[in-house]
């Protein structure tokens, strides 16, 4: 069976457990398969989307026979299957989401790093609608800005978007653009939006600007001005409330060494100063130049933080001292173990650990383990309502 093409296919599921990913698994024919727009316990009939002939294929549940209690109607009509691809948990309560999610961390946990911890995903202010303050469209072949369905390059014509900040793609879902047209919408701390198209010319990508280019954010007790396009977190109150767990968990004291890596514009830099004080030493590394050069602006009152530019794996072979704490906060695919190893060598008493995705953040936690650090406290949040995201800090201790 396995040699056939599915494609096309309606089977009918008893839906399983959540998997990484936005997705639940189910099993036919001695088959996985992974179903997007069901829920665990659900009886439903889905339509195979994507068959490559191994052992699992994808699914869209298209009819719905048993319904979990938790199921509700999604708030956007294109979360649903073939549509936008920019959700995977519309058709859920917030509150299973994030039951889901903390599942999804449970599992990642067990099944990479070996360790049974309970999770319990925190919401975060706001709600589950309105909070996107970044976005990127494209424009499909009639000029229409969109979103591109799951999994595939086809896009989907927005005239509203349920989780984008209020307002934001007004503007840009009005007109239209050259077909293949990106354009970056970001909504800042003071509702400001600045915008910008990316567009292909001559074989060369091009920027232009379009609105604003200067952010202006508010986190950590501190206001920020940066790139408007460049690293920042999407939910309004994520920045502020991931610094308030790095200040409880870094517990530096004045005079001590800190290190900050991935450090974007140094919110978490500016934490780790406040603790180590004038007498102390913060050193952050970015790869970044932007960013590099938006940190050492916005903390230049700050003469103990000194900066480092390059990929965290390269300057970290030139990093001396013993930091009495290290903050990390990789992109998706996870710090990796060359770094985790570094960091480990460099013996401090803790490491805080943000984490966006739960498959990079367990294997990273297996890797400390292996170098002498057990993990101590974790804490999960609904940074990104209605996708499959979770963001985690993980605290480390050797």
């Amino acid at each position: 069976m396995t040699g056939q093409d599915w494609t096309g296919r309606i089977l009918e599921l008893e839906v399983g457990p959540v998997a990484h990913g936005g997705h639940c698994v189910s099993r036919v024919d001695g088959r996985v398969v992974f179903v997007r727009h069901a829920l665990p316990g659900e009886l439903v009939r889905a339509e195979v989307t994507e068959d490559k002939g191994g052992s699992f294929c994808r699914a869209d549940a298209v009819e719905v026979l048993r319904a979990a209690p938790e199921r509700v109607d999604p708030p956007c009509p294109l979360a649903v299957p073939g549509q936008c691809g920019g959700c995977d948990w519309q058709h859920a309560t917030p509150e299973f989401q994030r039951e889901l999610k903390g599942r999804v961390v449970v599992e990642q946990l067990q099944r990479l790093a070996g360790l049974d911890w309970p999770v319990e995903v925190e919401e975060l202010p706001g709600g589950a609608l309105g909070w996107r303050s970044r976005v990127r469209l494209v424009a499909g072949p009639d000029g229409r800005a969109g979103l591109r369905a799951h999994r595939s390059h086809r896009v989907v014509a927005l005239e509203k978007c349920p989780i984008a900040a209020p307002g934001a793609l007004d503007r840009a879902l009005s007109r239209r653009w050259q077909p293949g047209t990106e354009i970056e919408v970001t909504s800042d701390g003071d509702g400001h939006v600045h915008a910008r198209e990316l567009a292909t010319v001559r074989g060369k990508r091009r920027a232009r600007q379009l609105a604003g280019g200067e952010a202006v954010q508010h986190a950590a007790g501190r206001d920020w001005r940066l790139q408007a396009h460049g690293f920042w977190q999407v939910h309004p109150a994520a920045a502020d409330m991931f610094a308030s767990v790095v200040r409880e968990w870094a517990r530096a004291s004045p005079g001590e060494l800190a290190w900050d890596l991935y450090a974007g514009v140094g919110l978490f830099a500016s934490v780790l100063a406040a603790q180590v004080g004038v007498t102390g030493h913060v050193v952050a590394v970015e790869s970044g130049q932007r960013a590099v050069s938006d940190g050492e602006r916005n903390l230049a009152d700050l003469p103990q933080v000194s900066w480092r530019a390059g990929r965290t794996e390269h300057v970290l072979r030139s990093l001396s001292g013993q930091p009495v704490v290290v903050v990390l906060d990789p992109p998706r695919s996870g710090a990796g173990r060359e770094v985790v190893q570094a960091v480990a060598a460099a013996s401090p008493e803790r490491v805080v650990y943000v984490a966006c995705d739960p498959a990079a953040l367990a294997r990273d936690v297996a890797t400390f383990g292996e170098s002498g650090y057990r993990l101590d406290r974790l804490r999960a949040f609904d940074a990104f309502p209605m996708t499959h995201h979770v963001e985690c800090v993980a605290l480390l201790v050797r």
